[in-house]
């Protein structure tokens, strides 16, 4: 049985021209959505094997609607179309998404996309690699959650824990708890400054 599909867009010509394509790869799709409230309902409504969603729409965007997805546990698994290449969407590759297309490749990427996503695999545009130089460090990064890398550039422009939640309008021990999670997910040895010297050792990583 072939795969169902849901395929939103706020840009009526690229959504019809994206479901006529995966349809001519006979794809089953299931329905489209113009919004980030239209596509979210439509998963809801058809809990479709795939939703394609662009990420910049209107009421919500499609990591938004990821993030609802993985919290109300749908299995619907999330790949995200876009124009641009954006730290935060890359974070969330194996999170709360399973694939990163960019519009300009999805002809050539999207089936490969769709079939690696089903298979249980992640999936991201090589065009967003190549333009990536990963080290060892970097590769690290992937694994914080977007609240995380926000926290990090924060302390990377000397912001101390009080500063960061005025900013991000959380609490102190909030900014704390994320502080430590970093420290483990970077294997930072747990002394007092040690996260401070990490970040002062890697101003590479911040200049983006």
């Amino acid at each position: 049985m072939n795969p169902t599909i849901i395929v939103a867009d706020d840009h009526p010509i690229l959504l019809t021209g994206t479901k006529a394509f995966l349809e001519s790869k006979r794809f089953n799709i299931l329905t489209t959505a113009l919004d980030g409230n239209e596509a979210y309902n439509a998963i809801v409504n058809h809990s479709p094997d795939i939703a394609i969603l662009d990420f910049d729409m209107p009421k919500l965007n499609g990591l938004e609607i990821a993030l609802q997805c993985q919290q109300k546990g749908f299995k619907t698994k999330i790949i995200i179309l876009t124009l641009y290449k954006q730290e935060a969407i890359l974070n969330e590759v194996g999170k709360t998404t399973h694939g990163y297309l960019l519009k300009e490749d999805a002809l050539q990427e999207i089936e490969f996309c769709i079939n690696e996503v089903l298979a249980g695999k992640t999936f991201v545009s090589k065009h967003i690699i190549e333009g990536i130089h990963f080290s060892k460090e970097t590769e690290e990064l992937k694994n914080l959650t977007v609240a995380e890398a926000k926290i990090l550039r924060y302390l990377a422009k000397n912001f101390s824990s009080s500063q960061i939640a005025e900013e991000l309008f959380i609490s102190k021990r909030t900014v704390e708890k994320h502080r430590s999670n970093i420290i483990k997910k970077l294997e930072i040895p747990p002394t007092q400054n040690g996260l401070l010297l990490w970040v002062q050792k890697h101003p590479h990583l911040f200049n983006t």
